[in-house]
């Protein structure tokens, strides 16, 4: 009953901003529980090929790298497009791809919010819609299709950080994904969510340059690794997870749910 709770041999997944940091962690992840092919996406062409073929010598199932930029409904469009030219099913989306924005109040453009909000949100949408096809064509009431957003601490919790457009895209894609839930579960698509906290990659350089010092500030004392995110992902795509509907999950450390706030009177 419980050998193949975390197997996803088989396995079709997509994960957008797949060739290095938290996407590239799930891949590999998804590749190690046995996925038969794990597709990758992201704006530059070098990087994405050399994660897919470095992922494929190194596990079993097949990295396919379809670089394209997906910050636009234009972009979804032509990867939706490829990935259904190449498979009649998709078993798994990862919506991962995107970008952050830092600063000051009074002086924060205009460009800083619209990149943010529409890579963050409105791909994730538009990716997800025009997936639907493919999705429900691999989903059934035994072996649901899965859609996870990758979200962030900063959705939940307050960053002291001045990332406006960053924290208010991803408490954003935290309700979307309770919304998408409420109407995928019909069609047998579960979406979940992951809010990661403090992990090397290009986007947290904290994380990644400044590790020991961040892991002072986490309740677990410690930045998170790639089986920390894989770990999660696969639970969720998995059969294990197959009861999880609409959740976000937040993979941190206990920054946000086992850490004292500030002491007030009472």
């Amino acid at each position: 009953m419980f050998k193949d709770l975390f197997s996803l041999k088989g396995r079709v997944a997509l994960v957008t901003g797949g060739s290095r940091g938290i996407g590239k962690m799930i891949a590999a992840g998804f590749l190690a529980q046995g996925a038969a092919r794990v597709y990758i996406t992201a704006r530059k062409a070098g990087p994405c090929e050399a994660t897919a073929k470095e992922l494929t010598a190194q596990y079993g199932g097949e990295c396919i790298a379809i670089p394209i930029d997906i910050s636009t409904v234009e972009g979804c469009d032509k990867l939706a497009a490829e990935i259904i030219k190449r498979e009649p099913k998709l078993d798994i989306l990862v919506n991962n791809a995107g970008a952050a924005w830092g600063a000051d109040f009074d002086e924060f453009p205009e460009s800083g919010w619209d990149k943010v909000m529409d890579l963050n949100v409105k791909s994730l949408f538009f990716l997800t819609k025009a997936l639907a096809k493919p999705l429900r064509a691999a989903a059934s009431h035994e072996q649901p299709a899965k859609v996870i957003n990758i979200a962030s601490v900063d959705g939940i919790f307050v960053n002291p950080q001045e990332t406006y457009s960053y924290a208010a895209s991803k408490a954003a894609v935290i309700h979307l994904t309770r919304r998408m839930a409420t109407k995928l579960i019909k069609d047998s698509i579960n979406v979940t969510a992951i809010a990661p906290g403090a992990f090397s990659s290009e986007m947290n350089r904290a994380a990644r340059d400044h590790g020991d010092e961040v892991a002072k500030r986490i309740p677990a004392r410690r930045i998170g690794t790639d089986e920390d995110m894989a770990g999660v992902a696969i639970y969720l795509a998995s059969r294990a997870g197959d009861y999880v509907v609409g959740n976000t999950i937040a993979v941190d450390g206990g920054v946000v749910y086992a850490n004292a706030g500030l002491p007030v009177a009472g």
